[in-house]
């Protein structure tokens, strides 16, 4: 089975109609170049713990109406990368996946949170704001099992080991890694990923805004279950495909059996 995937390298705004305006236009030239779409982490807010609160939707909000009716219009499943999610109180960062009829096929919220707190350095505490997620997220789709994380995810190669067995092909991450980490471990973690679970590994980046309150990395990508890249932005605001071969991925492994020759009983 083969399809397209088409990542969205975008900008958020501190004006959320004008970030769903800015969305829709990229939406539908995505659309014309593939049959799944995904969108960046916290696309539609400016990032940063202090902005989720107020940037925060309930599952029937304005963001989440929009991309249901994009996937309709476009005809296309969209991963609809983050926002930030309000429920009892509470808020997630959250990924909401729909089908080409626009319906909420999956819903993903970030499990692993960013907490830092370095005696004289830095301190950078997610969970001051939001709330882990619980579940590990595959989309089922036409086209096999898409699996979806959220940034910080990646760091824990278990999760999308345990993806990859639950029936993922590809696994799609919108991710705002910082200038700083981006530069030491955006590339080589993705292509470890890619290797270690043996999946296509998307990745999709916010573009680099060096005047907003959060520089983001940028450079969001698309790599091969062999650890090649097959499709790149840079910086700025941009849309990248590339051809997703599931059956590929089968021959991959059966080439390396990685999956099968896991000892759980021992780690």
């Amino acid at each position: 089975m083969k399809y397209s995937m088409a990542l969205c390298q975008i900008k958020g705004s501190f004006q959320k109609e004008k970030s769903i305006e800015k969305a829709d236009i990229f939406i539908k030239e995505a659309s014309e170049k593939a049959e799944v779409v995904a969108l960046p982490e916290m696309w539609n807010c400016p990032y940063g713990n202090k902005y989720f609160k107020e940037y925060a939707e309930e599952e029937n909000g304005r963001t989440v109406l929009f991309m249901s009716k994009a996937a309709a219009q476009n005809g296309i499943y969209l991963i609809g990368g983050t926002i930030p999610e309000a429920e009892d109180g509470k808020i997630y960062n959250t990924s909401f996946c729909f089908d080409k009829r626009g319906d909420l096929i999956a819903k993903h919220r970030k499990i692993h949170l960013f907490d830092v707190d370095i005696e004289g350095g830095i301190r950078f505490m997610e969970s001051d704001t939001l709330t882990a997620g619980d579940s590990v997220t595959v989309m089922e789709t036409e086209y096999g099992g898409i699996g979806i994380a959220v940034c910080y995810d990646v760091r824990f190669p278990e999760l999308f080991i345990d993806m990859a067995k639950k029936g993922a092909k590809a696994v799609v991450l919108p991710a705002a890694f910082s200038k700083k980490t981006g530069e030491a471990h955006w590339d080589i973690t993705m292509k470890a990923r890619a290797v270690d679970s043996q999946i296509y590994m998307a990745a999709v980046s916010p573009a680099r805004d060096e005047k907003g309150p959060y520089i983001c990395y940028g450079h969001s990508k698309i790599i091969d279950p062999w650890g090649k890249e097959i499709a790149a932005a840079k910086i700025k605001e941009a849309v990248i495909t590339a051809e997703i071969d599931t059956e590929y991925a089968d021959d991959i492994r059966r080439q390396l059996p990685l999956l099968k020759h896991r000892k759980e009983e021992l780690y």
